[in-house]
């Protein structure tokens, strides 16, 4: 795997680990540009969209919320049966941004070693080997069979953007993303996320069999051997500099408070519907807004309407969700409905 060549070393030699050089170097990258303005963000995503769908048919809403999630800057969990583009999926979207991409296929026997990296001595010396989630876009292949040990691993690095190895910390580059894929049918020898772990991804995104006409599409495309052979034909539209300056667009973007109510109504009458065991978090509230802003971009808008709420609700709030005699998406229209109709817009 791509990453675990590059040597870190201790000692005098050590490079320094200011844990915001990076931000800052992206920052500034960002300062030397025009400004992204609404329609230029919203054109930019429509390109990204047509790249990416070059090699995955098919599948266009989850193609648009895999866009939210990049310019929000959030991490995504993938669900459907085998063989539906998940992987495909991802590494096509890293192609597209111009940005790193890394993999990591877990199995039960998957260690934080594989994910992180690991310390090795040579000439005396400690060297950090670092793994594979040292990378812009990490793809966490069937990440729900692998132990609840490692899961943990990887919770660490989407949520505080580092890693620690033999109790040193390493920050991640910026940005970093992980696309996590789980089997939806798969019922032995896996361990299910646990909640706290699924709050971290900002949108469940559901992949289904295509239509008919779709997957006669999908094999009249160019193959190598057993594979679409289309990544190559991807063209790279951003890069990390530039995706950072769109996320900084959407963090401009404008919410009015009475939207920002209608966001948190929403969130707070998932705890309260009947035979919800537990509702959304005020983190989710905290993701909502973000895909909101985000949505609006992708409108060509600076700011969001209420539908762009309404629209990234299931996506976001969903996965976060136990209920029993019902399923999270009757819930989240339930609340939304219920918040409407006492005028909660």
């Amino acid at each position: 795997m791509r990453g675990v060549e590059t040597a870190f070393h201790y000692g005098g030699t050590e490079p320094p680990t200011d844990p915001w050089a990076e931000v800052r170097a992206n920052r500034a990258a960002e300062d030397e540009g025009d400004p992204l303005g609404p329609s230029e963000v919203a054109d930019l995503l429509d390109a990204l969209t047509a790249e990416v769908s070059k090699a995955v048919i098919g599948q266009e809403h989850a193609i648009e919320l895999m866009m939210v999630a990049a310019i929000a800057g959030g991490h995504v969990l993938v669900e459907g049966p085998p063989g539906v583009a998940k992987t495909l999926l991802s590494n096509a979207l890293a192609h597209a941004l111009g940005i790193s991409f890394n993999r990591i296929q877990f199995t039960p026997d998957t260690t934080p070693s594989h994910i992180a990296g690991k310390t090795i001595e040579q000439m005396g010396e400690p060297v950090f080997l670092p793994g594979p989630v040292f990378t812009n876009i990490l793809l966490a292949d069937e990440i729900n069979r692998t132990p609840p040990r490692t899961q943990a691993a990887l919770l660490e690095a989407m949520q505080e953007k580092q890693v620690t190895v033999d109790g040193k910390t390493h920050w991640l580059p910026n940005p970093f993303i992980v696309i996590a894929t789980q089997n939806s049918l798969e019922q032995h020898g896996v361990f299910p996320l646990p909640e706290a772990q699924l709050d971290r991804f900002l949108f469940k995104v559901q992949i289904d069999y295509g239509d008919e006409s779709h997957e006669i599409e999908m094999l009249n495309l160019p193959h190598a051997g057993l594979t679409p052979d289309l990544i190559g034909e991807i063209h790279p539209l951003m890069g990390s500099a530039k995706l950072t300056r769109a996320q900084r667009e959407v963090d401009r973007t404008n919410a009015p408070q009475d939207l920002v109510r209608y966001v948190v109504r929403i969130v707070r009458e998932t705890r309260a519907m009947d035979d919800v065991t537990l509702g959304a978090s005020p983190r989710a509230a905290i993701h909502l807004l973000a895909a909101a802003k985000a949505c609006a971009r992708l409108g060509g808008r600076d700011h969001v309407i209420h539908s762009d709420v309404d629209e990234m609700a299931l996506p976001v709030l969903g996965h976060r969700i136990i209920v029993e005699g019902r399923s999270p998406a009757e819930i989240v229209a339930a609340a939304v409905a219920a918040v409407n109709e006492r005028g909660g817009r």
